[in-house]
């Protein structure tokens, strides 16, 4: 069976509302304690697996689920167990054998060359009090499920770390799957609940690696995309919004989680720019709606880039600066502090999650037939676009040195728009060709990043000039580099102007 919830997390001040809102007549309350297994070296968890025994109430169940879980849907099987009273079962994969679930799982676990085969063993244990009930709506009918526990897991220190968990599942019983994001999308509203893709494996996992609740992890980048010439324009769509949410979703889990590494930050905002992008590169094509997030994508994607700007900065062009005011004698500057995502409240993360909950509703609205796929030529539509959208970038690049820094920046928007709407229809055309022409893009870019980055750190220290004297050396400073990363920039643009095309309109 396929699994399709979504999972929202509950703060402390609205638990009360919510479990009032869960517990009504016909609700139920059950405690649910887990045990999850992995390989020593954690392979199941690698390759989006979970394996667990469950004692719910007083009865054991096995389950199995496999696959990715940033979005609504993974497998799922599930072996009801008769187990002696007091005795607790032991895991077994073959019971969930001829499965799909079962066959990630062996993927799994396959032998690696000059190992003996993996073993299971318990990494991790949760203990849930859930209340939960099924509610009908209009699509179909949910279940409701409050859970409130936490993790457990000893990390390879011995310490043992625990992960509290306060958040309500919708689960789909029965009807159309735009039944789960329409009850999500109101307990959210209602209450301040806030989208959270990470599972109670993953966070498991975690703990048994050693990090604790809120410790960085790698961000999660662009997946390569692959689209069939012979796919509808709808399909296609589907497709790129399915890439762009499997980068989106965990990026956005961390940051409204209260992550501060800037990386999640920064691919999170590269996932809503790629989402942007294709709003642009497929509008008027036959079959895909107009966009109901595009306003709410745009204002998240502005709201974090003065964070990504003072990350940039603190990264890279400030140690410089505070390093040439050393090298003078000089003591470094202070900059203003950045807007922390750790510090939104409730009702912000429930605002600015809810344009994923608008963006899943698409997606699932395309995915139930309800917006027509006609038939196309794919790769005309995508070398029409294409064609326009480098017209213009040539143009701008051949008058670069002329341009204001205001049109440099709009280029450079230009050029990394162009860059996601080739990376989205690459596989409509010959890779070698494409390939070579992302090179020639890629470069541009990162040029112009560099361009983008001094600017940006004029517009920062250029202020505290009229407090602090010494703004005026960081400034002069980087009024030097501007001039050489100029430079560089028309270098770059010079050679673009000669990239090939790979299409044909």
């Amino acid at each position: 069976m396929t699994e399709i919830e979504l999972k929202l997390q509950v703060p402390g001040t609205a638990l009360a509302a919510v479990e009032q809102a869960v517990a009504a007549p016909g609700a139920a309350r059950t405690r649910l304690q887990a045990i999850y297994f992995d390989t020593p070296d954690h392979r199941l968890a690698a390759a989006g697996v979970a394996l667990r025994l469950r004692k719910e109430g007083r009865r054991w169940v096995q389950t199995l689920k496999a696959g990715p879980a940033h979005g609504m849907a993974r497998g799922e099987h599930n072996v009801p167990l008769v187990v002696a009273s007091g005795l607790q079962p032991v895991a077994d994969p073959t019971r969930h054998a001829g499965t799909p679930p079962h066959e990630a799982l062996i993927a799994a676990l396959a032998a690696r060359e000059g190992e003996p085969p993996p073993e299971l063993v318990a990494q991790y244990r949760t203990d849930i009090r859930r209340c939960h009930r099924p509610l009908r709506s209009r699509r179909g009918t949910v279940e409701l499920a409050l859970d409130r526990g936490e993790i457990t897991a000893r990390g390879p220190d011995g310490a043992e770390r625990r992960w509290p968990v306060c958040e309500l599942e919708v689960e789909l019983l029965c009807g159309s799957p735009q039944a789960v994001i329409d009850v999500a999308r109101r307990f959210a509203a209602r209450h301040g609940l806030w989208l959270d893709t990470r599972t109670k494996a993953e966070r498991g996992d975690r703990l048994a690696r050693g990090l604790a609740p809120g410790e960085a992890v790698p961000a999660v980048k662009a997946a390569p995309l692959r689209l069939s010439e012979d796919a509808s324009a709808a399909e296609a769509w589907a497709g790129v919004l399915r890439s762009v949410l499997a980068q989106a979703l965990p990026n956005w889990s961390e940051v409204a989680g209260g992550s501060a590494a800037p990386e999640p930050l920064h691919q999170l905002r590269v996932a809503l720019r790629r989402l942007r992008s294709a709003q642009r590169f497929f509008e008027g094509w036959p079959g895909v709606p107009l966009p109901a997030w595009s306003d709410a994508a745009a204002a998240l994607f502005r709201e974090l880039g003065r964070t990504r700007d003072l990350d940039v900065l603190r990264g890279g062009l400030q140690r410089e600066v505070d390093a040439a005011l050393a090298a003078i004698g000089e003591p470094a500057l202070s900059l203003p502090a950045a807007a922390d995502a750790s510090r939104w409240t409730d009702a912000d993360r429930s605002r600015r999650g809810a344009v994923f909950l608008d963006v899943l509703a698409e997606l699932t609205a395309l995915a139930d037939g309800q917006v027509a796929g006609a038939a196309v030529a794919l790769p005309s539509l995508a070398a029409q676009r294409l064609q326009a959208w480098h017209d213009q970038v040539l143009h701008d690049a051949g008058r670069f040195d002329r341009l204001s820094d205001e049109a440099r920046h709009r280029l450079r928007k230009r050029l990394k728009r162009l860059r996601y709407a080739v990376e989205f229809s690459a596989g409509l055309f010959a890779r070698r060709k494409v390939e070579r022409y992302l090179a020639d893009l890629r470069e541009a870019q990162e040029r112009l990043g560099e361009f983008n980055d001094v600017c940006t750190a004029l517009a920062t220290y250029r202020p505290l000039a009229a407090q602090e004297p010494r703004a005026w050396f960081a400034v002069g400073w980087l009024v030097a580099r501007r001039a050489a990363a100029l430079s560089a920039c028309s270098t770059e643009l010079k050679r673009l102007r000669k990239a090939r095309p790979f299409w044909a309109v």
